[in-house]
């Protein structure tokens, strides 16, 4: 009775074992080529909390463009990276930023929560700072003055609380 058993489950499970999909390096894929003329990618019910996106590249891959999967309607879009452009100075900066929030990770909720905080803000910090030296706009140039000062302070805030609980600073 038990061989049975045993043989049973086997034969239940192993074709559910079969349908996991294995861990996919993204960094190898050359998505130029899959996605030419193909619809775009619904990436709306993929469980992105267990992805470790601290590890992806975007930049290598093929033609410079990486997935950008924040669109409203949950679809991804192709978008050039890392090029910064008279419109966009923050390009190269926004990717920057991204990797250090990605990678601002604590020992506990608290801690990666006010680490990616402080990379929020000093994303916020850089940004503004560009403003400042190419926006013509004087309400712009106001806003980001301000915000420089508020966030500076705000990541100091942040530093604090890091180093009251005996955390590295960030």
């Amino acid at each position: 009775m038990y061989k049975l058993t045993t043989l049973a489950v086997l034969l239940i499970a192993a074709p559910l074992a079969a349908q996991t999909a294995p861990a996919m390096d993204h960094s190898k894929m050359d998505h130029s080529k899959m996605m030419a003329g193909q619809p775009a990618m619904d990436h709306s019910k993929m469980d992105h909390s267990k992805m470790d996106h601290s590890k992806m590249d975007h930049s290598k891959m093929a033609g410079g463009k990486k997935m950008d999967c924040m669109g409203e309607d949950g679809q991804c879009k192709m978008m050039a990276a890392g090029k910064n452009t008279p419109a966009n100075p923050y390009a190269e900066t926004s990717m920057a930023s991204h990797k250090a929030m990605m990678a601002a990770i604590g020992t506990d909720v608290s801690e990666t929560w006010t680490r990616k905080m402080i990379e929020h803000h000093r994303s916020g910090v850089a940004m503004s700072k560009i403003a400042l030296e190419k926006a013509q706009d004087k309400e712009t140039l106001a806003n980001a003055r301000m915000l420089v000062a508020a966030q500076e302070k705000e990541i100091g805030v942040y530093q604090a609380w890091l180093k009251s609980r005996g955390k590295a600073a960030q």
